[in-house]
């Protein structure tokens, strides 16, 4: 079902997208890469960008438009496919949050010895938005982590829907069963961002945001799987929270589309750069 949704937003925004993104940034030392090992952060952007997709997604299919639109905005950026059981590297973020950050923070590190750079920002959407705070507080890198741009995470862990709610009207069993089935199907960091997850207590032991880090969350008052839409928040000092719809107010942008979102996308770089940072004209996102 994300999959369908995903090429459905896709579709919508593509002829946007296309005019925002007309190609793969070539790498030069200085700046402007996708993915490209010999590009050197330039010095006006000298963070290269780790981009974490979200849960069932992979590299290619989720942030893949964003990373390129900013990667031509001359920022060397990266991302790789996490989470993915061996074999089968076409469904990312299924295993367990703690395993999944490891690989995340061993991915950073090899990004930070290929390019130079002392630091990393990162870039998260979903599941990746909730990785993003994770690893960096769980993972001994915060001092290597300047700026989390994290695009409707499950900080709080998150009702999909509803799910989780109508569990609960059945009792704590129907809860456990749930989680049982997610883990048995493959996908044990589904209930680990869920109401009450493993992960979700983890995070939310103590301060979620790190010193000398700086936080912007983004996410949709229209998102339909991470519900209620403010669990995605840190109300801590250091953070930035922002609904899409506090800057673009007509925008109906969903759960997906938020990856795809002209104006998203603007939130992000604007958080970047937030010296640079550039007025634009509101466009109308996909609501699915």
């Amino acid at each position: 079902m994300r999959r369908r949704f995903a090429r459905g937003a896709i579709a919508l925004v593509v002829a946007l997208a296309a005019l925002a993104v007309p190609g793969t940034a070539s790498a030069q030392p200085g700046g402007g890469g996708n993915n490209d090992a010999d590009c050197r952060p330039s010095a006006q952007h000298p963070n290269p960008v780790v981009f974490l997709h979200g849960l069932g997604a992979t590299y290619y299919e989720d942030l893949n438009f964003l990373q390129a639109h900013v990667a031509r905005k001359g920022y060397c950026t990266f991302s790789a496919t996490y989470g993915a059981y061996p074999g089968f590297p076409f469904v990312g973020g299924l295993r367990p949050i703690a395993d999944s950050a490891a690989e995340i923070a061993a991915f950073i590190e090899q990004v930070r010895e290929q390019t130079g750079a002392a630091k990393v920002d990162i870039v998260g959407h979903s599941e990746g938005g909730f990785q993003s705070l994770y690893v960096t507080k769980t993972q001994g890198i915060a001092d290597r982590i300047d700026k989390v741009v994290a695009i409707a995470p499950p900080t709080h862990g998150t009702t999909f829907a509803g799910l989780y709610n109508l569990a609960y009207l059945f009792g704590e069993k129907s809860r456990e069963l749930i989680d049982e089935v997610l883990t048995r199907f493959g996908c044990p960091a589904c209930s680990e961002i869920g109401i009450g997850g493993s992960a979700v207590q983890t995070l939310g032991d103590g301060p979620v945001a790190q010193p000398g880090v700086t936080y912007n969350i983004i996410t949709s008052r229209n998102d339909q799987l991470v519900t209620p839409q403010e669990t995605s928040f840190v109300r801590e000092p250091g953070v930035t929270n922002q609904f899409v719809q506090d800057t673009c107010p007509l925008d109906p942008v969903g759960h997906i589309g938020e990856a795809y979102d002209l104006n998203v996308w603007h939130l992000v770089t604007n958080a970047l750069d937030p010296a640079n940072a550039e007025d634009f004209l509101c466009t109308v996102g996909f609501p699915g």
